[in-house]
């Protein structure tokens, strides 16, 4: 019987990355025969079932998905999978050994729980980060908890994230039910988008469901960084999206708009920062003060969007 299905969401992925994760999953050790797994292929240049043969796997399967988008990619594997538990890789991610086996586990011995993941990300970097980047390297999925923890409602400090994230089928069915009917789509990685929050709207629905949510060190995972995501032009992109992202996902879940200031306070502020703050520091803020103007323009959007339609 098929408990997991383990679903691979990719576009264009690096073929030693993809190659490290599937043999990862090769080393499992829970039975191959209690879990099936699922390659997304996100409107790659060149196709993955072409490329990668899963023959050594016996309930191995390609999935094409063109609408491009990391949510639409896991909405399709969701659509697909048999079994009650999924679990959503990243063809960056490296799990250890006994991920799946553990991961199975925690979902017998914690019922409540609607989603869980990984409390020890690793970082393997392709190049060793600049020292002065050290405080931005939190945005690249890098997490150590010794400890379990768990919650009933979204809180960051035990939230899973997409780097190995299990969930119920009755979490995936809701997520699905409401992607089809809301107006406000989180739509996580888009092409070269660096938007997110897929994963955490996956929890916000566990939670609005009464389950919880958690994170355990006995799930391990290998993070693969290639060396373009250590520059600090990508990680202040990061920053600015995952900001947006972050606000969304208030604005959606919490009501939690962006509180307005006055023209005047607002600049006063600035020349304040801008005298006071220097170098990186200097750089996040204006980052900041970018993704708060963008996410103030996506709320305008879909405030006009909403009046059209009362309106019609």
């Amino acid at each position: 019987m098929i408990a997991i299905s383990l679903i691979i969401c990719s576009h264009n992925p690096r073929p030693d990355h993809l190659g490290r994760v599937l043999e990862g999953l090769r080393k499992q050790s829970l039975h191959m025969d209690q879990w099936e797994l699922i390659i997304v292929d996100n409107a790659s240049r060149e196709s993955l079932a072409s490329t990668w043969d899963l023959s050594w796997h016996p309930s191995g399967r390609h999935l094409f998905e063109g609408e491009l988008g990391l949510s639409a990619a896991r909405r399709r594997g969701m659509l697909e999978a048999n079994a009650d538990i999924l679990l959503f890789v990243d063809d960056d991610n490296v799990l250890a050994p006994n991920y799946l086996l553990e991961g199975l586990k925690i979902a017998r011995d914690w019922p409540q729980l609607g989603t869980w993941g990984s409390a020890i990300i690793v970082p393997e970097f392709e190049i060793q980060p600049a020292e002065r980047l050290t405080p931005l390297l939190h945005l690249l999925a890098i997490r150590e908890v010794e400890t379990a923890r768990w919650t009933n409602f979204v809180q960051w400090e035990a939230c899973p994230w997409g780097a190995g994230i299990f969930l119920r089928r009755s979490v995936a069915d809701a997520y699905r039910k409401m992607s089809d009917s809301e107006g406000l789509q989180i739509s996580d990685r888009q092409g070269t988008s660096l938007m997110s929050g897929g994963d955490a709207e996956l929890s916000y629905v566990a939670c609005s469901m009464g389950l919880g949510i958690g994170i355990f060190p006995e799930l391990k995972v290998t993070h693969l960084i290639p060396k373009e995501r250590v520059t600090g032009e990508y990680l202040l992109r990061l920053h600015e999206a995952i900001r947006v992202s972050t606000k969304l996902l208030d604005y959606k879940w919490k009501k939690d708009p962006l509180t307005a200031r006055s023209f005047f306070s607002e600049k006063l502020l600035i020349i304040k920062n801008l005298i006071l703050k220097r170098d990186l520091e200097r750089q996040l803020y204006f980052s900041e003060l970018r993704a708060d103007k963008r996410f103030m323009t996506i709320l305008g959007r879909i405030s006009r969007g909403n009046s059209h339609a009362s309106a019609s």
